[in-house]
């Protein structure tokens, strides 16, 4: 009878070690068609990260870990789904990054915390404007009048409605839209325009269905996206939120590491077209990935607030109770990294990017080739077009630096034989009136460049469009 209790009772202390032992959930929203979230997002995803650096001792010896992943196409609905705690942790942009806090401190006990950045551009590149290929629209002006859809609560939204501020527009219907909705309707001339985030615009120029009227560098605040995680979350699982700022810094080095690489890898994952990840991602792209949280985010975030404040849309954000950089201070520690140093570094890519070559081809068979000159970029790429072997070509925007593609840029000669590039008709008219020259679209611009070379060399390269 002793034996016979001795192993009941064995069976029972097993049978409630198994029922006691702890599941962590890690509920993560994501964008898989927004760039800017990619590095606490897909690519953490896709490449296992966060499992490399999950606590195992102490008191997370014994339990499960289980990982949700929850793909949206804007931030507004990985908000929603965090203060209903379906989600632990969402990746947005800086306007739903501030709806997030905003909402969360509105409740009587909820919050969230600002923890990480992921990447950003200085001059706000990364939102942007398009119209139908075949508008007659080249400017916010010109818009007056007229629909603009956008995603509602997005970076996109935000930028917008500053934009129309400092414009003193009024005049401009704004309709609700998603971004696939939007850029269908773009494709089909269903819409006068489209504002959205990262890479929608380029994603509509690459495809030829959309033409940008105005970028997000217009408006003069810097683009940025970040992680939220809930409160009480972070303050339960610390080294679990510690581990997921590890994996964002992995990600970052990842795609810095090989951009091309990368592009290849994402389109797979996203189904976002190579060329257009590598616009995002390569060494002078649109992008800096940077898990730091400056000073100047803060301020831009506060600017934010101010500008939806304004449109009556938003509760108050205590942003001291919300921006908590311990955690990612924490993991740089763990890494050996020096967290200060990168957060004192800003990318200006109008200074960083005019110490690039000017220009890049894409090749079919030979990949990336950079151009010392804009208008060898365009003789090659008439080459390369008639021998099958181009893909895209890259330059970038005299105004901003931003990088473009090649097709969607307006090219001006001048009296020496040097192209200039620009992301907008405005600025290379006006510039080209200050030269005595004409504004030209990527299909003239080789033609004359061709012409220029078979003069000066006495050869003849064929264009095949």
């Amino acid at each position: 009878m002793k034996t016979k209790f001795f192993l009941a009772g064995a069976l029972c202390l097993v049978a409630g070690s198994a029922v006691s032992k702890e599941t962590i959930r890690i509920a993560i929203g994501h964008q898989s068609k927004c760039t800017d979230t990619y590095t606490a997002g897909i690519i953490v995803k896709e490449l296992n990260l966060i499992q490399k650096y999950l606590p195992h001792t102490g008191k997370y010896k014994d339990v499960d870990y289980e990982f949700k992943w929850s793909d949206y196409t804007s931030g507004s609905p990985i908000t929603n789904q965090m203060l209903a705690n379906k989600l632990d942790f969402g990746v947005m942009g800086d306007y739903p990054l501030i709806v997030n806090g905003a909402k969360f401190q509105a409740t009587d006990s909820l919050r969230s915390l600002y923890v990480a950045g992921t990447g950003y551009n200085l001059k706000g590149s990364g939102n942007g404007i398009v119209v139908p290929i075949g508008s007659d629209v080249y400017s916010l002006d010109s818009l007056k009048g007229k629909s603009i859809s956008v995603p509602i609560g997005s970076a996109a939204w935000g930028m917008t409605l500053k934009a129309l501020q400092d414009a003193n527009i009024k005049d401009v219907t704004l309709k609700n839209q998603s971004p696939p909705v939007g850029a269908a309707n773009i494709a089909q001339g269903k819409i006068d325009a489209h504002a959205d985030f990262c890479p929608w615009s380029e994603i509509m120029q690459f495809r030829g269905t959309g033409r940008k009227i105005f970028d997000g560098s217009e408006a003069g605040v810097p683009y940025l996206h970040g992680v939220v995680v809930r409160q009480d979350y972070a303050e339960k699982y610390p080294e679990v939120v510690v581990a997921f700022m590890k994996a964002i810094i992995d990600a970052g080095k990842w795609v810095q590491k090989d951009p091309l690489h990368a592009a290849v890898e994402l389109e797979k994952w996203t189904g976002v077209e190579k060329e257009v990840m590598y616009l995002y991602f390569s060494n002078g792209g649109i992008l800096t990935l940077d898990p730091t949280i400056k000073p100047q985010w803060i301020e831009a975030l506060k600017f934010d607030h101010s500008v939806l404040a304004r449109e009556k849309a938003i509760p108050p954000l205590d942003f001291k109770k919300w921006i908590d950089d311990k955690y990612i201070r924490q993991a740089y520690a763990d890494m050996h990294m020096d967290y200060d140093k990168d957060l004192k570094a800003v990318v200006d890519p109008k200074v960083y990017n005019a110490t690039l070559h000017p220009a890049e081809i894409w090749n079919k068979e030979k990949g990336i080739i950079t151009y010392a000159s804009v208008g060898d970029m365009l003789t090659a790429a008439a080459k390369y077009k008639a021998d099958g072997q181009f893909d895209v070509s890259y330059v970038y925007d005299n105004i901003t630096g931003v990088k473009l593609f090649g097709k969607s840029a307006f090219y001006v000669k001048d009296g020496q034989g040097k192209y200039t590039t620009f992301l907008r008709k405005v600025e290379a008219d006006a510039f080209a009136g200050k030269i005595g020259g004409k504004s030209m679209l990527f299909a003239q611009a080789m033609t004359t460049a061709v012409a220029s070379a078979n003069k000066a060399t006495g050869s003849s390269v064929a264009l095949n469009d």
